[in-house]
């Protein structure tokens, strides 16, 4: 099935699309022209994307890069000053709508780029008055919800720092950031709506001593007696004005302090500059996603992942629209999302493999019931997709007209390494091929280049987006990126490129199982045991053995615990990937542990049933199915 191409783009799609125009205006052959021209020579792309996407300069640049450095801290665009906010804001202000945000008790609300540009300038204006400046965190602590949209801008229009912190953190987890970032404003809320319980975050601040002042934003409407140095959002608001300039910046200058976890050690905060988190997301939307000024992106995101941001700075940066939501994607109903991208016309619609899953586990009945025509492109991005979501998406969903844009990079580089295009033909579960500018490989464990053989996914030319080192601990950043291979960026993941040039990702290098000696990526496998109609979703991970060196170990949620399904399994992927690669052992579960973006932590189920460390597991939506996988 892999090897069949199951999507191809219309002559009007590829006619019409973003990349078409600019393919034709650079006397480019193709999309694959586009991607071997950009990574070739990125001096002449990054300056050409910076045009095409009309970045507005408050003092030009002399030159694209200089690598005096070294090749982990290029600087960008030198002697050029410029702003974020004022290119995702100020330059679209007008009625057009920038986002629309809707609560899970059905509350909406609307903001053009005219009342976003009030708003954040007010607070703007309140945070500089609090002695927040240039190169200072503030930092959220909320859900999506608008004002983490306003806080993310006015953050970054006076030269501070946006800093996220996930709304699912826990009180230690969030400590840590805080300690580590120093912020001098946290804005949390009293509390929001989640599966039809009130949440709290406010509490949970409270019990963590910090220095920073807090501004409470009043989402539920919640008696608060607020304490020296706390204030109410709503009230700061009335008492300052809208009239702010965007701070000039450097564009290697942080925007964003990203935390990114590891399974040992303390979180590494990722900072981002202001070129990097416009071009990065932007360039993606524009060129990959083919997002128009009239589109409307709906990414199923916190804030506090990578896509959250990543949403909100790409749609607006090209002057379109998005859609943010409070609360989960089956509450109050299961054809929630359906429902949403009905109502208010969602043109793209993002999401992890998990989601897909879990829609797909729902029924087609739930789908059928929806107006989905004005669907132009879905996205996936968290952990490889399988075959059978994917053919669910594009067939039953997407009615053959709607490609996947899979995609794969981090918060890191805050964007994407690998990824198609609409203009680009797709196989089942691709990424089609690198990102534009990114100049990526798969190596062998001795730095080869290798094709149709699974092996490490690297970088081998530097993008403006990749992070300014770690925050406090540049040296492992070095460490965790570089080292391996020299002046080669790590990125962690595996991958394969097939016989015809198309890429697919094969997990995490640290989540690959070998078996007698050989290697295999968990997603491979769990692939073929998903694409089981009685299998809802499934995480295999290698156990110790002494025959083997590994034997791999499965866990399923299956729809139905008929008495064949184990040996159905085990023919599947023994037909398919050979006996050698067929599960040792099958254990059936009532859930896996995921983040709430949807990531299977494979990790921590393996290092559980070693009796090891399980690693920050804060950010489980069910940590309780951790304890419950046994063996």
């Amino acid at each position: 099935m892999l090897d069949k191409i199951s999507w191809r783009p219309s002559k009007d799609l590829v006619n019409q699309a973003n990349v078409t125009k600019f393919i034709e205006e650079n006397k480019l052959k193709d999309y694959n022209h586009l991607i071997k021209k950009s990574t070739e020579d990125i001096n002449w792309f990054w300056e050409a994307c910076e045009q095409k996407l009309q970045i507005d300069w408050f003092k030009d640049y002399n030159k694209v890069l200089d690598s005096s450095k070294g090749i982990a801290f290029i600087d960008w665009f030198i002697d050029g000053k410029v702003n974020l906010t004022h290119n995702c804001l100020d330059k679209h202000k007008g009625n057009k709508i920038a986002f629309i945000w809707q609560g899970e008790d059905g509350k909406v609300r609307e903001y053009s780029y005219s009342k976003l540009l009030d708003e954040v300038n007010r607070l703007g204006n309140w945070l500089v008055d609090m002695g927040v400046g240039k190169g200072d965190v503030v930092t959220t602590y909320l859900p999506m919800l608008p004002e983490t949209v306003v806080t993310l801008f006015a953050t970054i229009k006076i030269g501070a720092v946006f800093m996220p912190i996930f709304s699912g953190f826990g009180t230690t987890t969030i400590a840590v950031r805080i300690h580590d970032a120093k912020p001098k404003v946290i804005v949390t809320c009293d509390g929001y709506y989640r599966r039809g319980k009130e949440i709290y975050p406010k509490e949970v601040l409270d019990s963590i001593d910090f220095k920073s002042k807090l501004l409470v934003v009043r989402r539920l409407g919640k008696e608060l007696a607020l304490k020296n140095g706390q204030f109410f959002y709503d009230e700061v608001l009335k008492n300052y004005n809208s009239n702010l300039q965007a701070k000039e910046m450097n564009p290697n200058d942080p925007a964003l302090l990203l935390y990114t976890s590891g399974t040992t050690g303390k979180p590494k905060g990722c900072l981002i500059s202001h070129i990097g988190a416009m071009l990065q997301p932007a360039k993606e939307h524009y060129f990959n996603m083919d997002i128009k000024k009239d589109d409307r992106l709906f990414w199923i995101s916190d804030i506090g992942w990578m896509m959250g941001p990543w949403q909100i700075i790409g749609s607006q940066l090209l002057g379109a629209s998005h859609l943010i939501t409070e609360g989960v994607i089956d509450y109050p109903n299961k054809d929630k999302i359906w429902e949403i991208v009905e109502k208010y016309k969602i043109t793209h619609l993002g999401f992890s493999a998990t989601v897909v899953r879990m829609l797909k586990s729902f029924g087609n009945e739930l789908l059928e019931k929806h107006n989905l025509d004005g669907l132009k492109a879905f996205g996936n991005t968290g952990e490889p997709i399988d075959v059978d979501s994917w053919l669910w998406l594009t067939k039953d969903v997407g009615r053959d007209k709607v490609p996947i844009i899979n995609l794969s990079g981090g918060t890191e580089i805050f964007g994407c390494f690998l990824l198609p295009s609409v203009v680009t033909p797709l196989k089942p579960t691709t990424l089609y091929g690198p990102g534009l500018g990114m100049d990526i490989d798969v190596f062998d464990d001795n730095g080869n280049s290798v094709r149709n053989k699974i092996g490490y996914l690297v970088c081998k030319k530097p993008s403006p987006s990749m992070t300014r080192g770690f925050l406090n601990d540049n040296q492992r950043y070095i460490d965790t990126y570089w080292s391996m291979f020299k002046n080669v960026w790590l990125q962690g993941d595996l991958a394969i490129v097939d016989k015809d040039g198309f890429w697919f990702l094969e997990g995490r290098s640290d989540d690959v199982i070998k078996i007698s000696g050989k290697r295999i990526g968990p997603a491979e496998v769990e692939s073929i045991i998903n694409s089981n109609k009685l299998v809802v979703e499934s995480a295999c991970i290698g156990l110790p053995d002494k025959l083997k060196g590994e034997k791999m170990v499965c866990f399923v949620i299956a729809k139905s615990k008929d008495g064949k399904i184990n040996s159905d399994i085990l023919g599947e992927v023994g037909t398919e990937l050979g006996k050698a690669f067929m599960p040792s052992e099958i254990h059936f579960v009532d859930d896996l542990p995921r983040t709430r973006s949807g990531k299977i932590v494979r990790r921590a189920i393996k290092n559980h049933l070693l009796g090891k460390e399980v690693g920050d597991i804060s950010t489980l939506e069910n940590p309780d199915s951790l304890k419950k996988i046994k063996v």
